[in-house]
Parts: structure tokens; sequence; C-alpha cells
């Protein structure tokens, strides 16, 4: 028989004891669905702070701290070792064209071509892979990359493409060449005028084909097939894989109707487009009669909650509207594309109710235009989140208005960069000074929402990031940066397109920062965009990215 004296008994004890807390601790741990550690956190809150580690459970954060603490606190159904990589909060366009994109996927892309035979070039080769295209598309061509930087006419098309007609939009999409099938088809004639936009002539008269600005919107005539839905579902499928793979989970697209907000609506009830969507509707009398009776929607996926309207053209097709003339011409000022009676009677319209006016406005007289209508209509009410989208082109005089009526400045920083190399020409030494103009727009503020314009511009939000803290192009250009003292920092460009981005659209107390109660839409980079060299921003991976908890990315 075992004889068990008091110091043996006190030797199975501590054992037992140890044993027994161990398991009470453990078992007290709370289940969450992700646990991810061992990461450099940014988690974008109001200091800025970095952690270690999150907990995500049913799609938003829970808890962010370090990996040993958490850890300690959370058993994950899935865990996530970062292995030291970079999370920031999921990255926000907050200016772009998704729907548009995605359907012009099958379209020749005319990006970065160097001249007008590249161009043909590139449209022959798509022709040969669409051959049954009602209407031969194209999009990206900027006469200001080419030695000549005119702008081309239809003489080329005819040639080559008599019974097709032809549409190239310019990289702005406010201006496009056609041939004159589609002129034909268009109804468009020698005679035919329009407001608010150019139709191009030769120098005896006859149509050359070009059209800028209200112009293009004749082209809308054109009876073509409309999309099979399935096909139209499969390239916005397609787009949102695009999207994801640059690290955007939140976009906002600028400018849509109910037909197209219903049908990606349908495709995240169904759990296939992920994406979180705010989208500005185009103010037309049946998307305001619809929304302004029934109200905005303002749902985790989904916010429509503004409208889009458009001041001016671009300043690349001298479609800006300008207090004084164009440098480079000296008779023409730009225009705006509808009346200051117009723009102020839809203003007090949108006033009256709870949606926002996001307006398009490039030339310093559009902007001063629009912001002077805004301050009347809002009549000191600073918190609306009125909205001008581009802000190119500010008068000094006007600059002090964003932040005297509270109106948000929504910019795109690879504008910038991508229009440094002739902007001067079209504005003068002087006028440029206030162009693109992001730290005084900031200051005034005290925000940026920061977006690309996809696909004017290119879908990674990488290169707005580069664009906007280096001021320069893909190849480091200029050395010194374009007009740096209008550079923003790297902390204000992170904000600028996750919470800054998510404030412009009301949803700052849902998105853009990595903290509890916040949507679990999350990046993760194989790059730290605080202190790795000016010269490696662009090339940053995005390895995964992560919406409401769920991996929608991962690179293998």
């Amino acid at each position: 028989m075992k004889i068990f004296t008091r110091s043996s008994v006190k030797k199975l004890t501590i054992p037992f004891l140890a044993l027994w807390l161990l398991t009470s601790c453990q078992t007290k741990r709370e289940p969450v669905d992700l646990l991810v550690t061992n990461a450099t956190v940014y988690t974008v809150d109001s200091t800025f702070s970095k952690a270690e580690a999150f907990a995500v459970k049913d799609g938003k954060f829970v808890a962010v701290g370090t990996s040993s603490d958490l850890k300690s606190r959370f058993t994950a159904a899935q865990e996530v070792d970062a292995k030291g990589q970079s999370i920031y909060p999921g990255f926000y366009d907050a200016h772009c064209h998704f729907y548009r994109y995605a359907l012009a996927l099958p379209n020749a892309d005319l990006m970065g071509t160097n001249s007008w035979k590249e161009v043909i070039q590139r449209l022959q080769e798509n022709r040969r892979k669409y051959p049954n295209a009602f209407v031969l598309m194209g999009r990206g061509w900027d006469q200001n990359d080419w030695r000549t930087k005119q702008f081309p006419t239809k003489d080329t098309l005819d040639l080559l493409f008599p019974n097709v007609p032809v549409f190239l939009s310019r990289v702005d999409g406010h201006a496009a060449i056609v041939n004159q099938k589609a002129l034909d088809l268009a109804g468009i004639t020698a005679l035919t005028s329009v407001n608010g936009g150019v139709i191009g002539h030769d120098a005896q008269g006859r149509l050359n084909g070009l059209l800028v600005d209200n112009a293009v919107g004749l082209l809308s005539k054109i009876k073509q097939p409309k999309p099979i839905p399935a096909q139209t579902d499969s390239l916005l499928l397609q787009a949102q894989q695009n999207c994801l793979a640059v690290g955007l989970t939140s976009l906002a697209d600028a400018g849509l109707d109910k037909e197209n907000i219903d049908q990606m609506a349908a495709l995240q009830k169904q759990r296939k487009l992920k994406l979180r969507l705010y989208v500005m509707l185009t103010p037309t009398p049946a998307n305001r009669a619809y929304y302004l009776k029934n109200g905005p929607i303002l749902t985790d996926q989904l916010t429509v909650n503004s409208f889009k309207v458009y001041a001016d053209g671009a300043l690349g097709s001298r479609g800006a509207c300008l207090v004084e003339p164009y440098a480079d011409k000296p008779k023409e000022t730009g225009f705006l594309l509808s009346t200051e009676k117009e723009y102020r009677a839809l203003a007090k319209e949108l006033a009256a109710s709870k949606f926002q006016m996001n307006t398009h406005a490039i030339g310093d007289s559009a902007n001063r235009i629009i912001l002077n209508i805004y301050g009347e209509s809002l009549k000191g009410q600073k918190d609306r989140r009125w909205r001008i989208e581009h802000a190119q082109v500010i008068a000094p005089a006007d600059m002090a208005k964003f932040g005297q009526f509270g109106i948000v400045p929504s910019v795109q920083p690879t504008h910038a960069t991508s229009d440094m190399y002739w902007a001067s020409e079209r504005l003068g030494a002087q006028r440029v000074k206030t162009a693109y103009a992001y730290a005084e727009l900031l200051k005034q503020y005290g925000q940026l929402a920061l977006g690309s314009d996809f696909p004017v511009e290119d879908i990674n939000p990488l290169f707005g990031f580069h664009s906007a803290v280096a001021r320069q192009d893909a190849k480091n250009f200029p050395a010194a940066g374009f007009q740096m003292e209008n550079a923003i920092t790297r902390v204000q460009a992170l904000r600028g397109m996750t919470t800054w981005a998510a404030h412009a659209a009301f949803e700052e107390k849902r998105k853009g920062q990595i903290k509890p109660g916040m949507l679990a839409d999350f990046v993760v980079l194989n790059t730290d965009l605080l202190t790795a060299p000016k010269e490696k921003l662009r090339g940053a991976q995005v390895q995964q990215t992560w919406i409401g908890g769920e991996q929608v990315f991962g690179r293998k």
C-alpha cells in the first residue's frame, strides 16, 4: 500500500493545479473566425498606430494588438501568420468608372500608344480578335504623347473600316475620333451643331471625325445590340478580379443609372461581386424621380447617396472651362456642359434632399462657378460633404472656398503626373502653379479623397500613392518631382485611399481603418509603403486581399 506524505501530495498537486489553470484559461478564450499575427499592421486610426495582430469575427475586426496578447485571448477557426509582411486597410478608389471599365475589357486598349499608326495597328489586332463586333471600339489614345501632338482625323479609319462604325475614345473620355460610318449612323452632318461640345471640321468644312465633350454623346444614337446580361455579369466579375489583384476593396463608381446599380446589387446579393460600391447617380429625370422619392441606399455592400454632375470637359482636349484663354489657344476658353441656371436648379433640388452633389470640375472657371453654387445652396451646412471631382485648376481666390463651404476635394494624383508634360503649355507658367494643388487643397479642407479615374488612368492605386508623394511618373521623372510644394506625405496619401475616401462617402464609421467594429477589409503587401524607397512604390505587390474577413485574392 502506497503511503502519501504531505510533501509528496504537494509535489503532485502543483502540476495538476498548473494543468487545471492552463485548461481553464484555454476554455475562456473567445472563438473568432480569423486571427492574423506576426504582421506590420498600419491601422490608419486617428493616431496612425501600428500593431502586430488582429482578430476578425462575423466580418468585422474585434481586436487589434500584439500577437501574444491576441493568441492568449482568442481561439480562431483560421489563423494566418503574416511573416512580418505589411498590412493596410483595404484600398478605396474614391473616383473611378468600374462598370464602364468592365464593359470595355473587350475593346482595343490604346493606352500608351506613341503614334496614330500604333493606334491603327492595335485596332486591327482587336478586329481580328472580335471580327463580329457591331462597333469597333477603343480607348486611351492621347495625342500629347505623340511627336506631332495633333488630333488625328478619320481618313485612315474610313479606308480600313468603311463598313463598321469605329469609336475611339481619348484617354480622358472627353473626346473621340470616329469614322464616317459612325457619323452616318448617328446622323451627324457638316451642319450638325451641339451646345457644350465640338464637332470637328477640316479646312474645307468637311467632318474630320473629331468629337469633343457633348458632341461625343451624339454617338448614343447608334442602335447597337444590347449586351446580354450574362455577358455583362461575366465582364463585371472579370473586372472585379483585376481590382482585387491590386488591393482594391471599395470603389466609387462615378455616374451610373438605376439599371446598372440593380445589376451589380444582384451580383452582390449572390455573393459573386464582393467589392463594396459607392455609386454616384447620373442626374437623369428618371434617376432623380426614383431615388429622391425612395431615398439613399446605405448598406455594407452598396451606398447610393450622391449624384454625379459634369461642369466641363478635360484639359487635354481643351474642354476644361477656364477664366482666361488657353495659353496655347488664345481664342479658346473651353466651355460649360450645361448652363449655370441648370446647375443652380439641380443644387437647390439636392440641397433639399439627403443626397450629395459631386461635380466634375477641371478648369478654374468651372470650379469657381460650382463652388459658388454650392455655397449658395448649402447655406452654411458644412457637413453635407458635397464634392468637387478632380478640382484640377483652382484660381487662388477660390481655394479657401473648399474649407469655407465644407467641400470635399476628390482628386486623382496620377492626373498630375500624366499631364505634367504639357499642362504648362495649356495653362501658362503662372496658372499651372495652382493646378493639381493637392497639398493646398488638403490644407483647406483637412482631407483629400484619392482615386484614379480608371480607365482614364491605370487601375493600380499604388501608382496614385507614388504620384501623390513623389510627383513622378513610372520612370521617376522628373528627378526633383513635379511642383513638389503640392506633394503630400505618405501618411496623408494612405489616409486618402482609405479612411478619407470613406469619409467622402459618409462611410468612415464602417470602412478605412483596422480597429474593432470596422468591416474587416485589408490588404497584405510585400512592401512597407511608409518606409520603402520611393522608386520601389509602384512595384509593390499585393500578396493577399481580404473583404469582410474572407480572402478574395491571393498571389500564387
